[in-house]
């Protein structure tokens, strides 16, 4: 029998090292990818510089409202570099210095960065300083040569700052803000060492300064009074000559400024466009010896005559934007301007000598879900016939970024997504029989090709061109990228609200784009100066028995940027993208309040909360009305007036009395207050659970065979409070004078039931509240460390239920009905701990039944996200746990929490401008998904308790086969074996 045991060995260490290879934590690099992606955006482009030099490759340079600087392949759209400077840092100007340097202005006119072009590494950095706040002016002048030293001149912070473009040395300084100037230009004629500075003194002053540009000396200030005023924006048309309108915007006025002379000229509206209806606007493109008014809809291009006179020189209706001028040749500039028509957008291209002749003139079709062109900058190139050619860079009212060159859309972006407002999750319909959405046939050499690589890589015998193989066909994974439902829950839709009024459907197996629509509720109209979308809701989730029914998502926003602004509702099909209903210029929308109801064709009920506390019920009709009704002493809720340091609870009295009756509208009155007093604290987070969280079961079993229940409350907010003092930025308080308390409120009764202060800590505080604990972040100033803290809350009124005869005889009180109203006895436990790293947001990971154990998972400000286990948060952990402890799982206690490199969910990538993570659970009970996004986005599965009830993706079921097939062959030949040496023993 001994070569039967010695062949059971060698098998069963063969099962081992596979199984082993299954349970790995470690991730290769050909996994990355399977069950995450990362998308790289850069927001929508506010500025634009081309870089089209015979030598190096084709870009352009953009600075974006995120805050981006990114440099872009003009062949592909793709990024070569960028930086994300955050939202403390907004860019200002950029521009290209020496042909060889980006140079950025940005926060307000406080630093000034140079960074080398083919790779985007910053070469200098000089920080301008200041006496106040002003407007921000960027000036590179544009006949700079090859490594020749020259200023850049630069306003900012209420100062005239001249810096070489070489090392960013601030070589002189001049003060204008003390003389309450509001500058408007800058202005260098070309080749001169004269710069002027051109600003208005309150209303109906103009001044202007003289300054040598070698030294900074004053050579000349003069001013002159207006006596109509100015209405407030100056434009640049030459360099002796501003234009700008007065205070009543019925004058054009020619500001005239020749050697320091300051000479006003008026011209009448109406002496030039006749009777007009509209207000005129000033647009600000730079074209030389030109400016543009737009009125009553149509832009009208005005020269100037050395005179002053003004002549006019085109009027174009339906003009969308209008690129700067850029230069040809000798003496010879041109400029661009966009129209929209017939679906389509016209691109023209006029020389700006001439606007009678067209230089370019195309027409392209374009996706309606783009909206209207906002922005557009050319650049010129020479065909090969000599003549020249033009490419445009257009940004459109969803964010997007487009290249149209030869009357074709060379490439797009969808950088709206960098600026996500809201998530929500929807599920893919239901596969039929014989009907697949996204049908994808394989052939059985493909079938095989397939399982020989996963083979090959298995035994570590692929190459790497294999690997590469390997790596591509499963990211072309058919079951991953299919538009049905899988059963185990990982095939859904993103659906995101972008800044721009955008929805986008995302597909979590790569990240594509299913459909996108841009809400016509949230488009800037006549009716809605100001549209913003505020949140995202499940509207109709139909379940098995209405699967007939798409799901639908409801779409809040408001007309406006205070809170009393009339609010605006789009319902849309999660499936079509399409807008089922929505409703304009309703009442004002303070809180919007999901109900646990839904009606008959399984459309959930919300109560929208006004300004007033009123409550409107949504949808609008009778079964709704009805169902409402029933519940209408049980609905309870709570505002939060964080300026005010007031939270009050609210329920509904009776309809609201109104000159239009109403059914759908009711009046509320206040049940309960909590006056925080204003000397000495100020609310800056309050955080509840889910209403979406299940959890498994009340009871925690500890050590020693002993249980504690979980005071299981979705009533419970969680509210952080600090010290006035130290409500600012971290280091404006002495731990002396600041200190954060947090509290745990129940919002039906108000009652507080449980409080706690930090010493010497202040904000900014980020929470996430589960099942029965809280944990928040916040700074220790006595420690100048960041902590993190745990509160876990239980339930001593159940206590007595621990005795199993109780439960066996039916004396226990678990079936007993819970109520806020009654006096609930709960025990704390609370611990803190350091913490390395400042935080962006706080989330914690969810599944479908609540079995799995939870990971808190946390955005650093490196951009990347942290899985942290629970276990380091739980209250109970000691130094010296005892063996019961441990049996349960209790963690020795340090004072600070670990940093495994190994946690972080996003590897080596980083989610650039984090602002949020969203988790939702699974079907799969191991497993819940995650998406973080800020300007990039990130997706991907996370099994915290590992894959304990599924086998994984990259599973080798050929190996499996011939595994088992070995085992049978090994099985018959040591049988035979043993049959021989049997016989052989008996012959003896």
């Amino acid at each position: 029998m001994g070569t039967t045991s010695m062949a059971s060995r060698v098998f069963l260490l063969l099962l081992i090292f596979l199984s082993s290879t299954n349970l790995s934590l470690s991730l290769y690099e050909d996994q990355v990818g399977l069950m995450d992606w990362h998308q790289q955006y850069i927001g929508k482009v506010k500025g634009a510089v081309f870089h089209t030099q015979k030598s190096g490759r084709r870009r352009v340079v953009v600075s974006t409202e995120e805050n981006v600087i990114a440099s872009l392949d003009l062949r592909h759209g793709e990024i070569f570099w960028r930086h994300v400077l955050g939202s403390n840092d907004v860019i200002d100007g950029i521009d290209i210095a020496l042909g060889k340097y980006v140079i950025t202005l940005s926060s307000g006119g406080g630093i000034l960065r140079a960074w080398n072009l083919p790779d985007g590494q910053m070469v200098w950095e000089s920080f301008l300083e200041g006496s106040g706040a002003s407007k921000s002016l960027l000036t590179v002048p544009t006949n700079l040569k090859v490594d020749k030293d020259n200023l850049i001149l630069v306003f900012g912070k209420g100062s005239l700052h001249a810096i070489s473009s070489i090392d960013g040395e601030v070589l002189w300084k001049k003060e204008i803000a003390q003389e309450s100037v509001e500058v408007q230009q800058i202005i260098q004629p070309l080749g001169s060492d004269i710069i002027y500075v051109l600003g208005f003194f309150g209303s109906s002053q103009f001044d202007a300064y003289k300054i040598n540009a070698r030294n900074g000396e004053l050579l000349k200030h003069n001013s002159a009074t207006f006596s109509g005023g100015f209405s407030g924006e100056a434009l640049v048309v030459s360099s002796e000559i501003l234009v700008t309108l007065d205070f009543t915007r019925s004058k054009l006025v020619i500001i005239s400024f020749q050697d320091g002379e300051i000479h006003y000229q008026q011209t009448h509206i109406s002496d030039i466009f006749g009777d007009s209806f509209g207000t005129p606007v000033l647009l600000p493109s730079k074209l030389p010896g030109v400016f543009s008014v737009k009125i009553d809809g149509a832009v009208v291009f005005i020269r100037v005559t050395g005179e002053g006179k003004l002549e006019v020189l085109d009027k174009i209706n339906n003009v969308a934007a209008i690129s700067d001028a850029i230069s040809l040749s000798e003496g010879q500039q041109a400029f661009a301007l966009i129209q929209h028509g017939d679906g389509k957008i016209h691109l023209t291209v006029k020389p700006s000598h001439d606007l009678s002749g067209d230089l370019l003139k195309e027409s392209i079709d374009m996706d309606n879900q783009r909206g209207t062109v906002h922005k557009i900058f050319i650049n010129n190139y020479i065909r090969t016939d000599r003549s020249h050619g033009f490419r445009a860079l257009i940004v459109m009212e969803d964010h997007s970024l487009l290249l149209l060159q030869q009357g074709a859309i060379v490439w797009s972006r969808e950088d709206g997504l960098a600026s996500i407002v809201d998530v929500v999750t929807s599920e893919l319909p239901v596969e039929k029989e014989g009907v697949s959405v996204a049908k994808v046939e394989q052939n059985l050499f493909e079938w095989l090709k397939g399982h020989i690589l996963k083979l090959k890589g298995t035994l570590m015998l692929a190459s790497a061109e294999d690997v590469a193989a390997i790596q591509e066909m499963r990211l072309k994974s058919f079951e991953k990228s299919k538009m049905t439902r899988d059963h185990n829950g990982f095939r859904k839709l993103l659906i995101v609200l972008t800044r721009a009024g955008k929805l986008f459907a995302l597909h979590t197996g790569y990240g594509q784009v299913v459909w996108s629509l841009l809400l016509p509720t949230l488009r800037r109209s006549e009716t809605c100066e100001y549209p913003t979308g505020l949140n995202i809701y499940q509207w109709q989730v139909p379940h098995h028995h209405a699967l007939d029914e798409n799901p639908s998502v409801l779409v809040v926003g408001r007309c406006g940027k205070s809170s009393d602004a009339p609010g605006v509702l789009s319902i849309v099909d999660a499936y079509t993208g399409k807008e089922i209903n929505s409703m304009a210029a309703i009442h004002s929308i303070a809180q919007v309040i999901p109900l646990p109801f839904t009606d008959s064709t399984e459309q959930r009920l919300h109560l929208l909360i006004d300004v007033n506390q009123h409550g409107h019920l949504y949808p609008r009709t009778s079964e709704a009305i009805d169902i409402f009704q029933r519940e209408l002493t049980n609905i309870y809720w709570y505002s939060v007036e964080a300026d005010n340091g007031i939270i009050k609870g609210h329920v509904l009295k009776s309809n609201c009395i109104q000159e239009v009756i109403d059914n759908y509208c009711f009046e509320s009155k206040d049940i309960w207050s909590i006056v925080f007093p204003s000397d000495s604290e100020r609310i800056i987070a309050t955080v509840t659970r889910k209403l979406s969280e299940v959890v498994h079961t009340q009871a925690k079993a500890i050590a020693d065979e002993d249980v504690m229940f979980k005071y299981i409350s979705k009533n419970l907010l969680f509210v952080a409070t600090v010290a006035p003092k130290g409500s600012g930025p971290i280091g404006t308080a002495t731990p002396e004078e600041s200190w954060l308390t947090v509290y745990l409120i129940d919002t039906v009764t108000g009652r507080i039931l449980h409080r706690m202060t930090h010493h010497g800590s202040q904000g900014p505080v980020h929470a996430v509240f589960s099942e029965n604990w809280v944990v928040y972040h916040y700074f220790n100033l006595r420690a100048h460390r960041y902590e993190m803290s745990v509160i876990e809350i239980y339930d001593q009124s159940r206590a007595d239920n621990k005795d199993v005869w109780k439960l066996v005889l039916g004396k226990h009180n678990l079936t007993s009905p819970i109520s806020s109203y009654s006096r609930p006895e709960v025990v704390t436990k609370s611990q803190s701990y350091f913490f390395t790293y400042s935080v962006k947001a706080l989330a914690v990971t969810l599944t479908a039944k609540g079995i799995t154990s939870k990971q808190v998972l946390i955005g650093t400000i490196g951009d990347q996200v942290l899985a942290l286990d629970k276990r380091f948060l739980d209250p109970r952990r000691s130094v010296n746990p005892t063996t019961a402890e441990k049996e349960e799982g209790i963690i020795p206690l340090t004072d600070s929490l670990p940093i495994i490199p190994q946690s972080y969910v996003t590897h080596a990538l980083k989610v650039e401008g984090l602002r949020g993570i969203m988790t939702v659970p699974a079907k799969l009970e191991s497993t819940t998904l995650a998406f973080a996004y800020g300007v990039d986005l990130f997706f991907t599965q996370l099994a915290p308790s590992r894959t304990y009830d599924s086998l994984t993706d990259d599973f080798s079921y050929a190996l499996l086969l011939i595994t088992i097939v070995a085992l049978i062959a090994a099985i018959f030949v040591t049988w035979i074996l043993s049959e021989k040496k049997e016989l052989r023993e008996k012959w003896r």
